[in-house]
């Protein structure tokens, strides 16, 4: 595709990491939704201090309905993911329709789980599109370059939700170690200092998660 842009590599960017957010928190309210249901204390409050977004929600129900589908909760996923295909949709020429299309039936997949009596199993198939979304993207672009951009974008959202959700050393070194190559071949510019300082916060004895995601944070 010859040069990119800077304008390109942003979207670029932010489409990797929307879709990482849009996966990585879908997972985790599969994770909550069957808890959730059955308590009797509101975990969710917890769910939304820990990834750091405003608690605007009344009960455990309101959040398993509201946090997944509002359109006009800029932290929704339903949110999250209508900023992936915005950021997909101008960037047809550099990831081709069939990318795209992915995307498109990710969007498709919630809005038919929006109005589902049972939405955890179009919530699985838009998981299912996300995934597919990535291996064709893999697979159908030419342009490493862009490949890379896009991975870069999804590793650094990765560690960042990873860091806020408390994951264990061992999950944030893995998947730190599979950020760094990603950043250092996207083409973008990067701090190095702050790319170099998550690996050694992960690898330090005791994890500091706030300095991590601030560090992460900092990195592009």
């Amino acid at each position: 595709m010859g040069i990119i842009s800077v304008e390109q590599a942003d979207h670029l960017y932010w489409l990797g990491r929307y879709t990482e957010r849009v996966y990585t928190t879908l997972r985790v309210y599969f994770q909550s939704f069957d808890t959730m249901i059955d308590e009797k204390a509101d975990s969710y409050q917890k769910f939304c201090e820990s990834v750091d977004i405003p608690n605007i929600y009344i009960s455990k129900e309101d959040f398993l309905k509201r946090y997944p589908f509002d359109p006009d909760n800029p932290d929704s996923i339903i949110s999250n993911l209508n900023r992936a295909y915005d950021n997909a949709v101008v960037l047809r020429e550099s990831i081709g329709s069939e990318t795209l299309s992915y995307i498109q039936l990710a969007i498709y997949d919630m809005n038919k789980a929006a109005i589902s009596s049972s939405p955890l199993i179009e919530l699985q198939q838009l998981l299912d599109h996300i995934l597919a979304f990535w291996g064709i993207a893999d697979d159908s672009i030419d342009s490493e370059q862009v490949r890379n951009i896009i991975k870069a974008g999804k590793r650094i959202e990765r560690v960042d939700i990873y860091a806020r959700l408390g994951a264990s050393k061992g999950e944030l070194t893995r998947e730190v170690h599979r950020m760094l190559p990603r950043v250092i071949r996207s083409g973008i510019a990067y701090n190095e200092a702050k790319l170099k300082r998550v690996k050694e916060l992960v690898e330090s004895s005791s994890l500091d998660y706030y300095m991590i995601v601030s560090n992460v944070e900092a990195i592009i």
